[in-house]
């Protein structure tokens, strides 16, 4: 089979496949058996010996075999020649010949036969061009896509989870303006308080409360994060408010389950240092919005966080205890997991979120300053 321009074979198109053929650097050297390279790392006096491929793997014999060399046998065998070969991979001739070479002697298969006028594939080479066309194919194809998903127009499934509070109260409402801007964004929403596993779960973005200790997570701090001691102004004036931190023992506490069993302690700052309390507790909810409504029915005092409490404070349902212990900023922060090749559904996903609820002004810095905890009962 004769190769030139004029009669190459067809159905392949590797433009995006362009390979590293450049020669290794001295860090980087070819094993003794296979001529798959290896980093020998700085400070280990003998590299680890890898173990052999079993080539009666079908796997582990791909991987022995150059993949560089694969798509520079297929430049050569649709362009006909290794100098065009090279110009359409970007490098140089010899480059091309030097990873046929090494794919020849990988497969024990001579796959050309090279003359001065000509180029041909042997019988055995038209067999490899044949079994590999379509593969190669398939792989330009899933580079495409995955090019698409971080370049192209956003779409597909994005997967979020959301502390139940934030995520009823403030990530929910703002889905439908997203999804009107995105259309070909599918949401799933989960809302769940425990520890999250992103991996396990299929998660590409997170919000939670409070700082991320998981170093391999990105997390970009959307509001702070601030707890208030509130109670409904009925309550204030039947029973008073807490002075001090002692003061809370004698007060009807409603207190906020989360995870399924822990309950979450109240958090103070004490002559700068952080105190938590457990108050004996009247009522206890597995839901932060019930924890809220009881509130504001006056069946007693809660520790609430500022994105569900400015609200009713601003119009007066609520009054705020204890401001001069309330403890530093934690934030609310949406989360995800690498900054590199983020999918442009993740991208502006986070941009979107960001921008929208930084500008709902969701926390009470000045109001939480006011303690009204000076009126007692009836006053």
């Amino acid at each position: 089979m004769d190769l030139n321009p004029g009669i190459a074979p067809k159905g392949i198109d590797m433009d995006i496949v362009v390979p590293d053929l450049r020669p290794a650097s001295p860090a980087r050297r070819a094993g003794p058996d296979t001529g798959t390279p290896h980093l020998l790392r700085r400070g280990q006096p003998h590299a680890r010996q890898e173990a052999a491929p079993d080539h009666a793997d079908g796997l582990s014999a791909s991987f022995a075999a150059s993949y560089a060399g694969i798509i520079a046998f297929m430049a050569v065998a649709t362009e006909g020649s290794f100098s065009r070969a090279g110009e359409r991979l970007g490098i140089g001739r010899s480059a091309v010949s030097r990873n046929v070479q090494k794919l020849e002697a990988q497969l024990s298969t001579r796959l050309f036969l090279r003359t001065t006028r000509s180029t041909r594939l042997t019988r055995e080479g038209e067999r490899f061009f044949e079994n590999c066309h379509q593969g190669v194919a398939q792989i330009v194809e899933a580079m495409n896509d995955m090019l698409a998903l971080r370049q192209g127009p956003p779409s597909g499934l994005l997967r979020i989870s959301a502390a139940t509070g934030f995520g009823r109260k403030v990530v929910a409402p703002l889905l439908t303006r997203f999804s009107a801007a995105y259309p070909e964004i599918s949401l799933d929403l989960l809302l769940d308080d425990r520890p999250l596993d992103f991996a396990a779960e299929k998660i590409d973005v997170a919000f939670r409360n409070g700082r991320i200790e998981d170093s391999s997570i990105i997390a970009r701090q959307l509001i702070p994060m601030q707890m208030a001691v509130c109670a409904a102004p009925a309550y204030a004036a039947r029973h008073g408010l807490p002075l001090t931190l002692d003061d809370l023992a004698r007060h009807q506490c409603i207190h906020t389950r989360v995870g399924g069993a822990r309950v979450l302690e109240w958090e103070f700052k004490v002559d700068g240092h952080l105190r938590k309390l457990l108050p004996a507790a009247r009522l206890t909810f597995n839901d932060p919005d019930l924890v809220l409504a009881a509130v504001l029915d006056g069946l007693g005092l809660a520790q609430m966080a500022g994105y569900q409490v400015c609200e009713p404070i601003a119009r007066g349902a609520l009054v705020t205890a204890l401001g001069r212990h309330a403890p530093d900023d934690r934030g609310h922060y949406l989360c995800y997991l690498s900054r590199q090749h983020l999918p442009s559904r993740i991208r502006v996903f986070v941009d979107f979120m960001t921008e929208a609820i930084r500008a709902q002004n969701l926390h009470c810095l000045g109001d939480f300053g006011m303690d009204y905890s000076k009126a007692g009962p009836g006053g």
